[in-house]
């Protein structure tokens, strides 16, 4: 059995890191650098790194804010915002990253997908969905939508096609964010998570609405998450990330321990 992932996001915006609920009201709460340092050394698995305004503004990802990051730790790191081409990807893993995530302009342009995937192989190709619960139709059976630009435009796609569209495109693994339960600190969205954990065949990371370690426990079992990103339980130190793993594995779920 492989271990579970325990995986912190720093979501930045004019290089400062910043938090919100459901996507709206963010307010910046630190320096990414000083907390992806520390998030490190306290024995996270893997950083995700989000310029989350880069594709709405129509702007690159803030390289210099990657590079400091990834000078900084010694884990895997994955970095999304503004990634539009293959030259952007290499831009990224050249300042340190070992993954890239897309997400909007995927939507936009699938063939990003299977382009990045054949330059640096699927293992660095992250497919982003945001999703929202919405009342099933033809067109979205599943009653999930993706939507792009930050939570900002909806798309009238399934959100289930979608994630079986980028695996074959050549995505290596998806990072699964709800935006309803996003910094809702009540939960992930379990039924979402499932539903796209059973249908592919690659990584399922879960993302949105972490509040205490219950809910990890619940999305990386019942979930069938491969790993669970988090936020908010550590950015305002609810949480360490040593104590969400003591946790998992008092109650059986094997996790990559420092001890």
């Amino acid at each position: 059995m492989l271990s579970k992932r325990i995986i912190p996001c720093l979501d930045v915006r004019a290089g400062k890191l910043t938090k919100g609920i459901k996507f709206q009201g963010n307010i910046d709460i630190g320096d990414p650098v000083e907390v992806a340092r520390e998030y490190y050394e306290q024995g996270a698995d893997e950083i995700v790194f989000y310029d989350i305004t880069a594709s709405a503004e129509g702007r690159a990802i803030m390289i210099d804010v990657v590079k400091r990051v990834a000078e900084t730790i010694f884990i895997p790191f994955s970095v999304g915002g503004g990634i539009r081409t293959v030259d952007d990807m290499r831009s990224v893993i050249l300042a340190g990253a070992e993954k890239v995530s897309v997400n909007t302009e995927a939507v936009k342009n699938p063939a990003l997908i299977a382009e990045g995937a054949m330059a640096f192989g699927s293992q660095c190709i992250v497919l982003g969905m945001d999703v929202r619960k919405v009342t099933p139709t033809p067109d979205m059976p599943s009653g999930y939508e993706m939507v792009i630009h930050g939570g900002r435009t909806p798309t009238g796609i399934d959100a289930l096609g979608w994630a079986k569209e980028a695996e074959r495109l050549g995505a290596g693994e998806i990072c699964l964010n709800s935006i309803d339960a996003d910094g809702t600190n009540d939960g992930y969205e379990l039924d979402l998570t499932a539903l796209i954990s059973s249908h592919v065949g690659i990584p399922v990371i879960a993302s949105g609405g972490a509040g205490k370690s219950e809910h990890l426990f619940d999305v990386l079992t019942r979930g069938k998450a491969d790993a669970a990103l988090i936020a908010s339980m550590v950015h305002y130190r609810t949480y360490t990330i040593s104590e969400i793993k003591g946790f998992l594995h008092g109650h059986g779920v094997k996790t990559r321990m420092n001890w």
